[in-house]
């Protein structure tokens, strides 16, 4: 039996997530055609039901959405963060981060879901995206000519250029032997949706105990007007299988405690997943006619909600780099075009999963000292308003060599 071929594209993305479907969606805005193959079924995705999973999109972020006309569809379900308050365990000495008059948020707050159903509407009436949701790659194949993937189907998808973005266990990366550095925290995240009794002020709270990190991050009111925020509750692996079996209102409870009232009683808990945290970074992100993007290349610590914005830059600048190629002549696959992507991501995909590794560190070391000195230095910047603003622009994502997709 022959192989079906499909028509070559420019790009073959592996991985239709949050990543690779804006990848898709900013190449198709310069021009260029792309294979999407996702094994996720997106029914299964778009499914109904409020589970807390969330993503912060910082300010770099959503100008890359409103450039790639995303963002009108998601303007009514973001949640605006106009203020990240950080704590050592809710004691006097925190620090908040505030824009001034005129600067615009910190950040907007999506439910995963929301932009997912976005994403693929897009993808769904945009011609130059060839989009196999539900399909498995059997093979990969990178020669001198072209890349291709072949689904358990037969189908043969061609291009110029491979993207992995199947997220931290990318097959591709690891059939391309791509050497990665790694370890593991041992600990887990829990993630939950939590209805509760005050309005959250679409302030994003940070809370630091030894045992990790317990964020509250702000999500618009349901149908009904009721508040709700999505928890990203950080424990030690030994405690995680015993923290997903509490009931109901153990787990309230539990959550109640750390909270200190500041968001009053919580009414309701939507369903726990959880996920198991560690630190990944590839040495190199590009091979032959290869590029990494995304939780392939590089995976963080939740502590500072930076992945997916980091993964976006990572699409912003594959995009301006392949763009500009073009207009020399230059095919996606060429050497010199993914060398300039790799001198690019490199040093900053590394500098921000260093730096929020060294948080995720500094904050788990117990004790009244380790404490003391914590809030020492959160009171030392909280009176800094230069230092302050610069984490402020790091959070936005506004720093550095931006893509020009993801500047205002």
């Amino acid at each position: 039996m022959n192989a079906a071929h499909a028509k070559r594209n420019d790009l073959v993305i592996l991985g239709g997530g949050l990543v690779g479907m804006t990848l898709a969606l900013a190449a198709a805005n310069k021009g260029m055609t792309s294979h999407v193959v996702d094994r996720a079924d997106p029914a299964a995705q778009m499914a109904e039901g409020f589970d807390g999973r969330a993503s912060a999109i910082s300010t770099a972020s959503w100008n890359l959405f409103k450039n790639i006309g995303l963002a009108e569809a998601l303007a009514p379900f973001a949640s605006p963060i106009s203020k990240i308050a950080v704590t050592d365990a809710m004691r006097p000495g925190r620090i908040d981060f505030q824009p001034g008059e005129g600067e615009g948020s910190l950040g907007r707050m999506f439910a995963n879901r929301q932009l997912r159903k976005a994403m693929f509407d897009a993808a769904q009436d945009e011609p130059l995206i060839n989009w196999h949701p539900g399909a498995e790659v059997v093979a990969r194949h990178r020669g001198e000519h072209g890349v291709s993937a072949t689904l358990a189907d037969g189908t043969v998808l061609e291009g110029a250029l491979l993207v992995g973005a199947e997220g931290r266990g990318s097959p591709t990366r690891d059939e391309a032997g791509l050497a990665i550095a790694k370890w593991d925290y041992r600990h887990r995240a829990i993630i939950s949706g939590l209805i509760h009794e005050k309005p959250h002020d679409h302030v994003a709270w940070e809370i630091f105990y030894s045992a990790g990190p317990f964020a509250l991050l702000p999500l618009l009111d349901d149908e009904q007007g009721r508040h709700r925020s999505a928890l990203v509750w950080t424990v030690d692996e030994k405690d995680a299988a015993g923290s997903l079996k509490l009931g109901d209102r153990a787990f309230i409870a539990e959550a109640e405690m750390r909270m200190d009232g500041i968001l009053g009683k919580i009414t309701e808990a939507g369903p726990r997943s959880s996920w198991p945290l560690g630190f990944h970074h590839t040495a190199k992100i590009t091979a032959e006619r290869l590029a990494l993007i995304g939780d392939s290349a590089h995976g963080i610590h939740p502590i500072a909600g930076q992945g997916l914005n980091l993964g976006l830059r990572d699409v912003g600048a594959l995009v301006e780099v392949l763009d500009d190629g073009l207009r020399l002549g230059l095919e996606p696959g060429d050497a010199q075009l993914l060398a300039r992507y790799e001198n690019w991501r490199g040093l900053d995909a590394f500098s921000v999963a260093l730096a929020t590794d060294g948080l995720t560190r500094l904050f788990g070391i117990p004790g009244r000292g380790a404490s003391a000195v914590r809030r020492l230095g959160m009171a030392g910047i909280q009176r800094a308003p230069m230092l302050k603003d610069w984490f402020m622009n790091e959070a936005r994502g506004v720093s550095g060599d931006l893509p020009e997709l993801l500047r205002g």
